[in-house]
């Protein structure tokens, strides 16, 4: 299996090549595909090394502040990260605001949710920033309204797209003989998860589904499909820009 350095020099020449404005839309989504299968097959490759008691990857959790606006709806598109990627979140509320989530799972995918927030979260905020209402069903719709559906669409496009490059991965991954294959190391983690989030915060009670009442769901959704899964801002932190 290739070195943590190795993987993501790979995946930033996938992306770089997804960038590339002289290529076309199906070959950018074809080198962001890889890119995301690389990055999956990377937290299978930690979980068997942790398995087979080569590295540590301890059950821990990290908390990641949130800010208004649409504080709800980044804390959604933190949580369709956080589950495929095995870790459960847990919401910190101040009134109608989110204002931190905790994410708790094995430090290996921790480290991935955490990265792939920040690069998608300033991919979503510079598109919201841009897109409008335009040309709606729903006439006199409110930019906010709209705003609100289009990250909702978004968080569940990177959902579906992660949740296929993980099943992918484990089910996929070629086990030397006498070895636990992939999927069962990845269900013993996952329930070793559930397990200790359960232990200490299941009496916690979950939040009722929002109801969203704007427009921009397929906009967004859209736009998460096309979306660059880039974790390669391990080398430097990147702010999203403020929403207008």
């Amino acid at each position: 299996m290739p070195d943590h350095d190795t993987l993501l020099a790979r995946v930033r020449k996938l992306l770089a090549k997804a960038e590339d404005p002289a290529v076309t839309e199906a070959e950018a989504e074809s080198y962001n595909t890889k890119a995301a299968e690389l990055i999956a097959r990377y937290g299978i490759d930690q979980a068997l090394l942790a398995a087979s008691g080569a590295t540590a990857d301890e059950i821990t959790q990290i908390m990641i502040p949130l800010d208004n606006p649409y504080s709800r709806d980044k804390a959604g598109l933190l949580t369709n990260i956080a589950h495929p990627l095995r870790c459960r979140a847990l919401l910190h509320r101040l009134g109608q605001s989110v204002t931190a989530v905790t994410v708790f799972g094995f430090r290996s995918d921790l480290e991935r949710t955490e990265l792939l927030y920040t690069s998608l979260l300033l991919q979503a905020t510079t598109q919201l920033t841009r897109v409008r209402p335009e040309n709606r069903v729903f006439a006199g719709e409110s930019l906010a309204a709209y705003r609100r559906t289009w990250l909702h669409g978004f968080s569940g496009a990177v959902y579906e797209r992660l949740r296929n490059s993980e099943d992918t991965a484990a089910r996929t991954h070629t086990t030397a003989a006498g070895h636990r294959s992939a999927e069962l190391v990845i269900q013993d983690r996952t329930a070793m998860v559930k397990q200790a989030y359960d232990e200490q915060y299941g009496d916690l009670r979950s939040a009722p589904p929002r109801r969203l009442s704007g427009s921009g769901y397929l906009d967004g959704h859209s736009a998460g499909e096309r979306a660059n899964l880039n974790t390669t801002g391990i080398t430097g932190r990147r702010r999203a820009l403020p929403v207008r």
